[in-house]
């Protein structure tokens, strides 16, 4: 893994280039019998976990589905859909809104640097441990959540994540960002993804033996477009809707 810390160490880049990426980005339907290299699937990974994330807690696992016992009994958990039934490779990728705790101490163990500031070694071995702890049913996250509206008539607090449903989108938000990162590597690598959310999760939790916390945020079908793989022309609403100028 590189690290660019600064400008005079990051690469030139190309607008033009991710433009290519992004705008040919298109949730593909049907997929080719072409196999997707395991070294492209690896990548994508790599670079679906450099996402943005939480606290640096990274909420997040990946299955990479490749026997095809396993891909059927998926797209089945799937409704039959083409896109899961004709994916060379199947990742459900999951949030795990209950590794806050165990990922807040590994980062005391992974810390890079040779000291560690005073300030980062609180957040985690302290902080982090109260902020991101919602307690038995709830019950902490009502009394931080009371806490904070007091505290917050008189200055900015951070209102969150507080409860578990909180936890729960606290979690989906940074893996959705993992999602983006790996649907955009694999178009930069000349291959097509789509995001599934049309699925029985329960079905999906007793194939891969997921822990009862565990959130399946999407299921991405992966491989090569057919050429009937996109239905229609893309299209979205008014720009003017949706974009806020103060």
């Amino acid at each position: 893994m590189t690290d660019y810390r600064d400008e005079a160490t990051a690469p030139k880049t190309n607008i033009e280039e991710f433009r290519k990426i992004v705008e040919s980005r298109r949730s593909v339907r049907r997929f080719t019998a072409d196999p997707v290299p395991d070294e492209v699937v690896e990548d994508c990974l790599d670079l679906a976990m450099l996402a943005p994330n939480s606290s640096n807690l990274q909420p997040w696992e990946f299955y990479v589905v490749r026997d095809p016992a396993v891909r059927a009994k998926l797209a089945e958990a799937c409704l039959g859909q083409n896109a899961a039934t004709t994916a060379q490779v199947l990742i459900p990728i999951i949030a795990r809104p209950d590794t806050w705790k165990q990922n807040s101490l590994r980062n005391l163990e992974f810390w890079p640097e040779e000291t560690m500031p005073r300030i980062i070694k609180n957040y985690y071995s302290k902080l982090a441990l109260i902020h991101y702890n919602p307690g038995p049913l709830g019950s902490f996250g009502l009394a931080k959540k009371a806490m904070g509206l007091v505290a917050g008539l008189k200055r900015a607090v951070p209102r969150g994540p507080y409860g578990i449903n909180e936890m729960k989108t606290w979690a989906v938000k940074s893996t959705a960002l993992a999602a983006e990162n790996m649907m955009l590597a694999f178009r930069a690598h000349g291959y097509d993804t789509c995001p599934m959310e049309g699925f029985d999760e329960h079905r999906v939790h007793k194939i891969l033996d997921l822990p009862s916390d565990a959130i399946v945020t999407m299921i991405l079908g992966v491989g090569k477009r057919a050429e009937d793989g996109i239905y229609h022309r893309r299209y979205r609403f008014p720009r003017e809707e949706f974009i806020h100028r103060i």
